[in-house]
């Protein structure tokens, strides 16, 4: 399909709402980027991930203690890639450019491709939220059907009953399989991939042996083959989970929209921001600790209205873009409890399961 595109409104919701989002900073005379917070918890986070690395490969700990610290790794890889990755590859890690990359670049060295992930991530899901045909984070076909716009199998009927084990593939098919579809076939989904230069070439192939020699080969030899076995897959299932949940949770539940452009023309009915707040939903947003953990991706509407603002953030613009969509009589959606979104969720497979 074509590319859609949005409709132009005269009197636009987003152009007020970035102007109050931008009178905040300044009244406040705050960066939009990642503060000390932040930069601590990276920190944080990236010293317990080398900590666990090392005591697991080098001192090869009782199994239930290595099956323990493998599940931990696995939390830490995604909390890493949401904390840490996810703001640098959207340029609201810092004020500086190249401590943005090289945040970013922290995805290479967890097994994944930072230039496909900008393809994917930044410029196809952020821009084309939930559309069908465009959006890859919801062409999970044949396995699973997350639209009504999608063909559905016999198999759909028990699908929020083994989304469980699906979700969990997520990390291991990432840097092992669909990394390299995108990269063979230079198309993500049925968007002609950014023409790669050879220094991204470089990057991708480089960048996948250092992960192999890191997370396999040297595992292997000072752990041994079962031991590593277990312990990746341990580590990459849980770490598949948390980010598929996470990820979910934010655009395929209940309420959320899943609108198509018309065929005559192409447009969407709604103009850029109101298609995001259609879209996108919010989880568990008074729970400091998810919050910490999962990188401010419970707040998801707030990440999708301005990406290139740092999640630390998000708490003090909700609040602005709620009172804006209140004006505007525009719905914004938000689950209080995290165990509310995964419910919802699940009734949401099972009604797409069901036709």
């Amino acid at each position: 399909m074509s590319t859609p595109k949005f409709a132009v409104k005269a009197q636009s919701f987003h152009t007020e709402l970035k102007r109050r989002v931008n009178t905040y900073f300044e009244e406040q005379r705050k960066k939009p980027t990642g503060n000390f917070n932040l930069y601590f918890k990276a920190i944080g986070f990236g010293v317990a991930l080398v900590a666990v690395y090392v005591h697991l490969v080098f001192f090869t700990p009782a199994l239930w203690l290595g099956i323990a610290e493998s599940l931990v790794l696995g939390g830490l890889i995604a909390a890493i890639g949401f904390n840490v990755m996810h703001d640098g590859a959207h340029g609201s890690f810092s004020t500086n450019k190249v401590v943005n990359m090289m945040a970013a670049f922290s995805l290479n060295m967890l097994g994944g491709s930072s230039f496909m992930w900008n393809f994917k991530h930044n410029i196809i899901h952020h821009a084309y939220t939930n559309i069908d045909g465009v959006d890859d984070d919801i062409d999970i076909q044949p396995w699973l059907r997350m639209s009504s716009t999608q063909k559905k199998y016999k198999l759909h009927k028990y699908q929020h009953y083994y989304f469980w084990f699906l979700y969990s593939l997520l990390y291991i098919l990432w840097i092992f399989v669909m990394d390299y579809q995108k990269y063979f076939k230079q198309k993500i989904g049925n968007m002609p991939l950014k023409k790669m230069e050879v220094k991204d070439h470089v990057v991708f192939w480089s960048f996948k042996f250092i992960h192999l020699i890191i997370f396999v080969g040297i595992p292997i030899y000072f752990a041994g083959f079962t031991a590593w076995l277990v312990g990746f897959l341990v580590t990459t299932l849980f770490a598949g989970l948390v980010i598929s949940i996470v990820f979910q949770l934010a655009h395929t539940v209940e309420h959320t929209h899943f609108p198509m452009p018309s065929e005559e023309d192409g447009r969407l009915a709604d103009e850029w921001a109101i298609h995001q707040l259609k879209t996108t939903a919010n989880f568990a947003t008074r729970n400091k600790l998810i919050s910490m953990l999962v990188g401010g991706l419970n707040f998801q509407v707030e990440h999708h209205l301005f990406p290139k603002i740092s999640h630390v953030h998000y708490p003090a613009i909700s609040r602005i873009i709620k009172q804006t969509c209140r004006e505007f009589n525009v719905e914004y959606i938000e689950y209080p409890k995290m165990r509310m979104a995964i419910a919802s969720h699940v009734a949401y497979l099972r009604d797409m399961g069901r036709g």
